[in-house]
């Protein structure tokens, strides 16, 4: 009994009455300052930050920093880039705090200031606590609370925090487990194998296989007979003796492929393992027709990446599935079959295209033979929509939409897909309710969610509607995360952020639109439906500097011009006097977030760095006359007055955004023929696909610490961290790289070859492509083995949809077609 006392963990109220206790005067100086100051939401950084200026004795100030008061502060501190979470709320005599002792795991603690006692809160109860700081009259007992926890609780699920992320890896274990404990589950397998089937015909078992032991006499059978064939024997020399056996095509196309499929379920038979099971799930046949779903914006393959809403998604699509159709084509084809693979890329039909194909209704994508864009528009009961509008305002549209899209996918498929993928927040409620109507597998991709991009956008969400309709697009993505069968990001941080961050998924685990709903669990951030799997650069257009027989040399001439011409015009402003320097590249957005005039700023006030190197940005528009976006008009004026204030003409050239990626390509590639770098100083960027592109071009690379790139780069290996809030030691950093660059040239080579080397470790579309197809054959394997239909998730679902999310997507105004 004793012994159980001295291993109890207090809790977290017990930790922080006990530090309450000891620094009582300290604490009552510290949070009556804030209490005094009426209501509000308190970043907690803030009380960190006063620790100093509170606590006057050095060792009574440690002891404070080294106690669990301090752990409270410290796990509820919030980068500001991140917009939300970690918080306190104050509402006196109370601070409520948001406790996160690591990445998925949540507390709730409030402190009377007054009396310092504390409580610990249940989730709904720190919500309703919250709802007051706009409605204090609200009552909870009739508050619409959301809890999708019951729906899985009999679901396994990992629990450490550095198993989030890695979903099918926990899956493998899981179901090869059972089968190595209970041989009777491996049944479910021999059902699936025998029940396969495409457009009626079977693959792999026929019904001569009823039972194990017949699958293993055959398989042994099988063996014996294949062994003693040459390995390159073609599937149709034997398959009339396989099937006598019970097996049926999918196998392989040559008596080589088949022993190792054969191998495989062997082992999986005799002795299961997770890796085992992975590899022989992701080689089933499963996968021939995907729909990929992006309804919102222009979605075209030229024209369209600088116009609203585009750019980084259409970019992510398109590489997407050239690499995915590839990975496809070679699968079928070592399985044996016969079959031409489709590929549907969803999006709306825009009628008004403004010189673009957004108005054809069949697009194929270059450089496949088997996809396709296929373009349905929006109508209402006013008819058909003209004109593009922003994403923030689809909602009225999608259901009709979805409804639309099923009848002109299954004409143009002859059927229904194998699996459908969702993009975007649009694009997943689409998919979620394709995916339910059709009984397929279901995959989605977030790309951003907005949550964590607007400050206190929950709970203030009143505030935001009328111009973003956030309580539509948070209901829709809560909708999908919980209707996806597996969902993918690019990063770790994406789901569950880091130490000292929240996940934009991890965000949606708990929150409160006040008058409305209250989500007391949203989002399960350890549900191993979460997979990372990061995307690549293209690479017949992104490719090492030192390729030269594969460089567009014709291109130079222009490269050369749109760097160094003297001319000033709409297409560039500023000029590089010394051709000799290395180039500081960088290319984004033109906006607050992207941070380049922050770029231009940091070269411009470091001398050092302007010695050493010239700095090209290529982003947004250079006349503010062409620009219509509020945000982007601010950064071009600010652009133009940080040329001025820091006399930037002859080392810094500004150029507009450029569309033309074969050119970009060649650009990232001439500028590491400078000994330049890339930067990207993003305050956050959820992933980092330019960061990519440049390493793939063998370019040096600076990037922001905040978001995906802080995982894509090894610090001071594959590249260089930088942390945007602290733009001078970004400076330096970049002045030490180059002037130890110019003392030892290889140093910029072994930087380049260690941002190489990472890229073909982890991030090109060949390694995504594979690691989808085996995602989606793994859980829709897993569907059928668990029997896992969620039926009651999904009527959950299908009354939130019908009786919230209707309603709301009613309340958003039709748009009016400008007149002609």
């Amino acid at each position: 009994m004793a012994t159980s006392k001295l291993a109890r963990i207090p809790s977290m109220r017990e930790r922080v009455e006990d530090t309450l206790s000891v620094h009582r005067n300290e604490l009552v100086s510290l949070l009556s300052r804030y209490v005094s100051q009426g209501k509000g939401i308190l970043q907690p950084h803030v009380l960190i930050d006063e620790f100093d200026n509170i606590i006057g004795d050095d060792e009574a100030r440690q002891q404070l920093r080294d106690g669990p008061f301090s752990e409270v502060l410290k796990s509820a501190q919030v980068d500001i880039l991140l917009y939300l979470c970690f918080e306190a709320i104050i509402l006196p005599p109370f601070v409520a705090i948001a406790v996160r002792p690591r990445p998925g795991v949540w507390e709730y603690v409030r402190v009377n200031v007054h009396e310092l006692s504390v409580d610990q809160l249940t989730v709904s109860e720190y919500l309703h606590f919250k709802e007051a700081l706009v409605d204090e009259t609200s009552n909870d007992r009739f508050v619409l609370e959301l809890d999708f926890e019951p729906f899985n609780a009999t679901f396994p699920r990992p629990n450490r925090s550095s198993s989030i992320g890695n979903g099918v890896q926990f899956l493998n274990r899981h179901l090869s487990s059972s089968m190595f404990r209970n041989k009777d589950c491996l049944e479910p397998l021999l059902d699936f194998l025998r029940t396969h089937r495409y457009k009626g015909h079977s693959l792999m078992l026929n019904d001569r296989v009823q039972s194990i032991p017949q699958l293993q006499s055959s398989l042994a059978k099988a063996e014996d007979h294949l062994s003693k064939l040459p390995p390159d024997t073609p599937f149709s020399e034997f398959e009339y003796v396989l099937q006598g056996m019970g097996f049926e095509r999918g196998w392989g196309d040559t008596a080589e492929h088949v022993l190792e499929m054969m191998h495989l379920l062997l082992d999986i038979l005799q002795a299961p393992d997770p890796s085992t099971l992975e590899k022989f799930l992701g080689r089933i046949p499963m996968v021939f027709n995907v729909v990929i779903l992006s309804p919102h914006g222009y979605f075209g393959q030229a024209n369209v990446l600088g116009l609203p809403d585009t750019g980084g998604q259409v970019v992510y699509i398109l590489d997407q599935v050239r690499a995915l159709e590839n990975k496809m084509l070679l699968r079928i084809k070592r399985q044996g079959l016969d079959i031409t693979p489709r590929i549907l890329i969803v999006t709306r039909l825009i009628p008004d295209a403004k010189g673009t194909t957004c108005n054809q209704r069949l697009e194929r994508v270059s450089g496949t033979e088997h996809t396709h864009i296929l373009r349905v528009p929006f109508r209402s009961e006013k008819g058909i929509l003209r004109k593009w509008i922003s994403r923030f305002d689809v909602w009225p549209y999608l259901e009709t939409f979805a409804e639309d899209v099923a009848s002109e996918i299954t004409g143009e498929l002859q059927g229904f897909p194998d699996l459908i993928i969702g993009n975007y927040s649009d694009g997943n409620l689409v998919a979620s309710l394709l995916a339910y109507k059709m009984g397929i597998t279901q995959c989605n991709i977030a790309h951003a969610l907005e949550k964590t991009k607007y400050p206190d956008s929950d709970i203030y969400w009143k505030k935001f509607d009328e111009k973003y309709h956030f309580s539509c697009q948070f209901t829709a993505d809560l909708i999908a995360m919980n209707n996806a069968d597996f969902i993918i990001t690019s990063t770790y941080q994406e789901i569950a952020g880091t130490k000292n961050t929240v996940g934009q998924y991890e965000s949606h685990t708990a929150f409160t639109l006040p008058g409305l709903y209250r989500v007391v669990h949203g989002i399960d951030v350890f549900d191993p439906k979460f997979n990372i799997v990061s995307p690549g650069a293209d690479m017949d257009i992104y490719f090492p500097y030192s390729a030269k027989q594969k460089r567009l040399t014709a291109l130079h001439a222009s490269i050369e011009q749109l760097l160094y011409d003297p001319g000033q015009n709409d297409e560039h402003v500023g000029t590089l006097s010394d051709r000799l320097k290395p180039v500081i590249f960088s290319m984004a957005r033109l906006d607050h977030v992207k941070n380049m005039s922050g770029l231009v700023e940091c070269y411009g006030k470091n001398t050092r760095l302007r010695e050493l190197v010239n700095l090209v940005v290529v982003a947004g528009y250079i006349d503010v006359k062409k620009s219509k976006d509020r945000e982007e008009i601010a950064e071009i004026e600010k652009m133009h007055d940080l040329m001025k204030k820091y006399n930037l003409d002859g080392q810094f050239r500004w150029i507009e955004a450029q569309t033309n990626r074969a050119r970009n390509g060649e650009l990232y590639r001439y500028i590491a023929d400078t000994k330049g770098a890339f930067v990207q100083p993003a305050f956050y960027e959820a992933f980092g696909l330019t960061v990519v592109e440049a390493m793939t071009c063998g370019l040096p690379t600076f990037a922001t610490c905040h978001g995906g790139p802080a995982e894509i780069i090894e610090h001071g290996v594959s590249g260089f961290h930088i942390d945007p809030y602290h733009p001078d030691q970004t400076a330096e950093l970049m002045a030490d790289f180059f002037q130890k660059c110019k003392e030892d040239p290889n140093h910029w080579t072994k930087i380049s070859d260690g941002g190489l080397k990472r890229i073909y470790e982890r991030y090109t579309w060949n390694i995504y492509s594979e690691r989808l197809l085996t995602l989606a054959g793994v859980y829709s394997f897993w569907k059928y083995v668990s029997k896992l239909e969620r039926r009651e998730t999904r009527r959950y679902l299908e009354m939130f949809y019908i009786l919230k999310f209707r309603d709301l997507a009613k309340s958003v105004p039709l748009a009016i077609d400008d007149q002609h």
